[in-house]
This record gives structure tokens, sequence and C-alpha cells, in this order.
């Protein structure tokens, strides 16, 4: 234990990151800054050669910044599970799906795990920071790397610490932003807590890995449940023929008792529409209903059908049908100024306008291409005219995009976002959430 302390301090123990994707590049980045030999391990082959050519593939990790350490040799990818072998420390950062029942699907967690275990060395630090229910920890990962060989907090540490990476957000990294922390045992929680204050600001320790768990839960439903209620006040206000958002902007100048939440038309990426559902699949085992955390659901996952709805309703307003109509998506990241389409509600909205006959294209800036039913879709040219769409959808508001002749030149424009708010133009052709 105080030899992989003493390790950790020294920045002498070697770190392997398995999955190196919007969480686990930004990681392994940070830690190789601080001198640490890190190794990302991934089955993804075009991710392992672009780090090799120093090629970063993820927008908060610029190449200069990733280029160096590649350099330096303290940055390294591969797709060969070996390399753990000669690990001091081991991070996880693999998804967590839903399956199509909504339930977890912890086959890449298991499968890291048992990768580790089958090149396990005494002394090891093994910490997961995907995503999950409390209790997967303690439940599925300690058993598989403990018995007779490995007792917890003496010839192996397991802890848990939840990613909160922030795509695109030009403030907050992963030094500045406060890393939850549970160990297994004290003396995991010791463990892990010396190799994170090597690269964080603000370490926040808790008492176990089932609290460590149970906190990623609660910041995202806590999103979750009051998104729901912003989408549900813009479904109540536009049959009171209110302006949700002037309603929604108004309350946000109370200096006290409120926090502003936004409507939108679904929610998107890895975390806000997937975590609270495994919390709410943890408690129906245990008979318990989690009422708020599935009435959300319900509402957010309606949204993007609600917007195909308004699409076409506004489409009728204009004596046009939706069946023939040529529409423009504008926006399929799943939020502004990123190239993350993950669970972005821009598919199902497309799917919806096409199931009723629509021509559907898209432009985003930021995804020139996406892979859709099989088949690769580009984005129109940003120099297309709006004026060729029947309508215009807006679902992502990037920023620093021309507004203005958007507004000069559709025809009709449903905005989701209220991104049109600062445009100088015509707005009585825009049709909002």
């Amino acid at each position: 234990m105080i030899r992989l302390i003493n390790r950790f301090e020294k920045r002498q123990a070697k770190l392997v990151i398995i999955g190196i994707g919007y969480v686990g590049l930004p990681l392994a980045v940070a830690f190789a800054e601080e001198g640490f030999e890190t190794v990302g391990l991934d089955k993804d082959q075009r991710k392992v050669d672009s780090i090799a050519e120093q090629r970063s593939y993820i927008d908060d990790v610029p190449d200069e910044q990733l280029a160096p350490l590649v350099a330096s040799g303290k940055l390294s990818a591969t797709t060969d599970p070996t390399v753990l072998g000669s690990a001091d420390a081991v991070i996880l950062c693999v998804p967590t799906p839903l399956n199509k029942t909504k339930a977890p699907d912890l086959k890449y967690v298991i499968d890291a795990t048992k990768m580790i275990r089958a090149h396990q060395r005494p002394g090891m630090l093994i910490v997961l920071e995907s995503t999950t229910y409390p209790g997967t920890t303690r439940e599925v990962m300690a058993p598989l790397l403990s018995g007779e060989a490995y007792t917890i907090g003496r010839d192996v540490f397991i802890a848990f610490s939840p990613e909160r990476v922030d795509p695109g957000n030009a403030i907050y990294k992963t030094r500045n932003t406060p890393k939850v922390l549970g160990g297994a045992t004290p003396a995991c929680l010791q463990i892990a807590s010396a190799l994170y204050e090597a690269i964080l600001d603000t370490l926040v320790p808790v008492s176990s890995t089932d609290t460590a768990e149970m906190v990623k839960l609660l910041e995202n439903t806590y999103r979750a449940v009051n998104i729901a209620l912003a989408n549900e006040f813009a479904l109540m206000a536009q049959r009171l023929d209110v302006d949700v958002w002037e309603v929604i902007r108004a309350a946000a100048t109370k200096p006290f008792g409120f926090m502003p939440f936004y409507p939108g038309p679904g929610l998107g990426g890895h975390c806000i529409p997937i975590d609270p559902l495994y919390l709410s699949w943890r408690m129906r085992s245990l008979k318990y209903q989690a009422r708020f955390i599935e009435l959300a659901d319900v509402i957010n996952s309606g949204m993007p059908a609600h917007v195909v709805v308004l699409t076409q309703q506004a489409l009728n307003t204009a004596k046009k049908a939706v069946n023939g109509a040529k529409l423009l998506i504008w926006g399929v990241a799943y939020k502004r100024d990123v190239d993350d389409t993950r669970e972005s509600p821009a598919f199902d909205i497309m799917t919806g306008l096409e199931q009723l006959g629509a021509e559907v294209s898209y432009f985003d800036p930021y995804v020139p291409t996406v892979q859709r039913n099989g088949h690769e879709m580009r984005s129109v040219a940003a120099t297309i005219s709006y004026s060729d769409f029947d309508a215009v959808v807006v679902i992502t508001d990037h920023s620093h995009q021309d507004y203005d002749r958007l507004l000069a030149e559709a025809p009709l424009i449903v905005d989701t976002r209220d991104a049109l708010r600062n445009a100088e133009g015509d707005k009585q052709k825009v049709v909002k959430l």
C-alpha cells in the first residue's frame, strides 16, 4: 500500500485507462501531463492509430495538447490487453448503455473487469468511472477481482469515481472539476485519493462506492426531472398561447429559490437520458417505484414526437402538407458546439417526419456526416439557400451561426431552442416549441 502511494507521488506508476472516448482520453491526457506513463486500451483500432499519429478525435483535446505527450512516450494506446499485466492502476471508462427494456447493460463493465482479472497482479488499484446503479462496484466488480488470491484493501484496491465530463465546456475541465471518490474500504479510498490528487484541484471523498455511484445518479436525475418540468411547461404554455421562453427568462430574475431549466426537442447525450433509468431499474428490484424519474422519462421521451406534430401543424397552417415537403433539420448534435450525436433527439424527429412522407436533410457544421440506418448521410453545405426548403426545424442551437440569414430566407421555421430570439427579421414565420 505504501509502495503504491509512493509510486503515485513520485509519478513512477504506470496507468492503463480502458476506453479512450469522451471520458477516457481527457483523463489519460491529464495523467500524462502530470508525468505518469499512461496507456489507453481500446478495441477501436482507429482511436489507437489516431493517437499514434498524434491526432485527437475529441474536440476537448486539441492536437497540440496531445502530440507532445505521445512524442515524449508518456501517452500511448493499444488494443492489446496484456498491457494490464504491468499496470499499477487501471481506470475503466467504458459505456454503460440500457438494453431494449431500459435495463442496465453491464456487458462492457463485466468484460473489462474479466480482462483485468486475466492479467491481475497483487497491489493494483482498479477504479470504475462509468455511470451505473448503486451497488455495481461492490456486487459486480469486487467479486470478480477478489477471492482466495486477493483480499480487497490489502492485495487489490477498488474504488468508484463518477465521471463529470461536460463536452464543449470551456471553463470546467478535468483538473478544476471537483471529483467524487468512494473506496471499497478505507485503504482503497486512501490509495485512490493518492492517485487522483495528482491531477485534481478538489477531491470529494465519500464513505463508500455505493454512495459515489448514487451521487452521479442524483446529479443527472436532478437535471432530467427539471428539464421534464420545463418541457411540460412548454406543452402547457402552447395550449395557453403563452411564450414559455419569456416565462422562464422572467422567472430567472428571481435572485433566490429558482434555477432556470429550459425545454427542448428531447434529451441527448450519454448521461441525462440514461442515467436516471439505472436508478429506476435498481429501485424496481427493491420493490420501489421511482415515480419522478419514470414520469420525467415519459415527458422527455415524448418531446421528439411533439416536435414532429408541431412541424406538421406549422406546415398545415402554411397550407402545405408534410407528405412531400422538403425539410431541413438544423443541427443533429445533442447539444450546442459539440460534434457528439449520441442519443440526439434529432434522429427520432427525422425518422418521424420521414414516416409522414417528408424529404429530410440536415445541416450541422460540427457533424459533416452521420450514420443512419446503415447509410451515411451528409450535411448540406453552409452556403445552401434556406428558401429551397418548405421548413427548417432548429434542433441544435450552435453558436456563431447566421440566424439572421436563416430568418430571412426560410419560409417557415420551427424553433425548438429559442435560437432565433435575437435574430433580425420577420418573426411571424417562426413557430416556437
